[in-house]
């Protein structure tokens, strides 16, 4: 019976990841809020209904009892974390906070298989970040004073990397960051925010050519130390965010021109300078021929991927242990294997989905800080998310960097969500500065019909029906 349970469930559970996924994308072109709302609930339900199969499947392979006292504890935080966004923040992106949720369920089940004490410090790390998160916004919305302290956020950062690589241990052929009571800190994670404040601060003050060439010197010094470090994973989303930033600030080709050349050398002195990365393009081009030289991770990846097929080998039923560092640089890998590559898919939409949403944020919000701001976050979210499953997946080299909210890592988790609080502020004040752009329209409207005389409006008599409703202004 309870083999056929878990045959069952994984079908199940990828109907679940599907119809979530479809919702993802369907609540945009939605007119009406009551439509939307019904979509947000039905998001709900479908991610604690897939919660719930997974962890009694899990129970039901390992009856472990402290499965069912995570499972609930989990219960209870997504259940506090959609609760207390929508009562404190009413006019919050309820998608964003749905996305988040969906994406830690998926990591915590996942790392649940492979390492439950890893598991319990990942949703320690979450419970700790959604503190955080739940007070960014209002730090977001009431402290104007953000774009003045461009050189702060340059020190900091620099500061932070100059530690790392003086005093942190050399692991994996890098040097990332500490161990404190059995809990690892990552400052290159955190440093990502603050860089790309930086960068929306200079660029937001000026962009002529002078400024242009201090902020990338400041840029380049960030990278450079990261070079040094050997975290070139961090180096490479530090500069493809600079990059991004700067075009859009100057609308200049030729700086984006001028950086693609300065990269694509860099590439070339890095092969030469550093032998790791000549393991790692030589496992890229073939992880076979060098399986005992560097190729065993990527090429157990790609028999993960390969086994699991579009339906996967359902939970508890694969190997994805066999593959190193499964639980954080190779967790997609292993969610592939035993969750099938149509789920894999599903969770890459859904990083896609949070993709669009920064960049309707960053679009559509009038302030220029904090549209760079926005741009330079989600370019740095989904770059990321490029380079671990591109990484796994023998698309592009490794470089080692973990998938933001799903794979285990604590600094990653709390860089994730700060980002994504900070993204919830700048929703919070693209829907202040709209209340505003309205309000002034009523109070030109009625000095203008008190001018004209005209100081009553005829009511219409015919009553409204559900297809005369005044369509939604924006996607929650």
């Amino acid at each position: 019976m309870v083999n056929i349970i878990v045959e069952l469930s994984k079908y199940i559970i990828i109907f679940l990841m599907t119809a979530y996924t479809f919702s993802c994308f369907s609540i945009f072109v939605q007119e009406y809020e009551a439509d939307e709302r019904h979509i947000l609930f039905r998001q709900n339900v479908l991610m604690f209904s897939m919660n719930f199969m997974s962890y009694m499947v899990l129970y039901l392979k390992s009856n472990e009892q402290k499965l069912i006292v995570f499972y609930l504890c989990q219960v209870v935080f997504f259940l506090a974390v959609i609760i207390l966004y929508k009562i404190i923040y009413p006019s919050v992106s309820r998608l964003i906070v749905n996305n988040m949720c969906m994406l830690i369920s998926v990591g915590l089940i996942m790392i649940t298989r492979l390492n439950f004490e890893n598991a319990v410090k990942q949703f320690i790390y979450a419970v700790i970040g959604a503190v955080i998160g739940l007070v960014v916004p209002v730090i977001i919305r009431n402290m104007k004073t953000l774009i003045d302290w461009t050189y702060i956020y340059a020190g900091a950062g620099f500061a932070l990397l100059a530690v790392v690589a003086v005093f942190a241990a050399t692991s994996g052929g890098a040097k990332l960051g500490f161990t404190i009571a059995g809990f690892g800190v990552q400052p290159s994670e955190f440093v990502k925010i603050l860089f790309v404040f930086y960068v929306a601060s200079s660029l937001r003050k000026s962009t002529d050519f002078k400024n242009i060439v201090i902020t990338t010197a400041v840029a380049a010094a960030h990278v450079l130390i990261l070079v040094i470090s050997t975290d070139l994973g961090a180096a490479l989303i530090f500069f493809i965010v600079y990059l991004v930033m700067l075009y859009v600030a100057t609308r200049q080709p030729l700086y984006a021109l001028a950086g693609i050349g300065a990269g694509s050398v860099a590439a070339v002195l890095g092969y030469r300078l550093f032998s790791h990365i000549k393991v790692r393009v030589a496992v890229w081009k073939d992880p076979f021929a060098s399986y005992s030289e560097g190729g065993y991770q990527v090429a157990q990846s790609l028999f993960a991927i390969g086994t699991g097929s579009w339906f996967g080998m359902g939970l508890m039923q694969g190997s994805p242990d066999l593959i190193p560092v499964a639980e954080s640089d190779f967790i997609f890998s292993a969610i592939a294997e035993e969750l099938g590559l149509i789920f894999a898919l599903c969770l890459i939409l859904v990083c896609v989905s949070c993709y669009v949403m920064f960049l309707n944020i960053a679009m559509e919000i009038r302030n220029q800080f904090y549209k760079l701001v926005a741009l330079g976050l989600g370019t740095c979210y989904i770059f990321q998310v490029f380079l671990t499953i591109g990484g796994v997946t023998k698309f592009i080299p490794s470089t080692g960097v973990t998938l933001p909210l799903v794979s285990y890592g604590g600094s990653s988790m709390l860089s994730t969500m700060i980002m994504f609080g900070i993204i919830q502020g700048l929703y919070i004040v693209r829907e202040d500065e709209a209340e505003k752009i309205e309000n002034r329209k009523v109070r030109k409207e009625r000095e203008v019909r008190h001018e004209t005389g005209s100081t009553t409006k005829k009511k219409s008599t015919k009553p409204k029906t559900k297809f005369e409703e005044v369509p939604k202004q924006r996607v929650r």
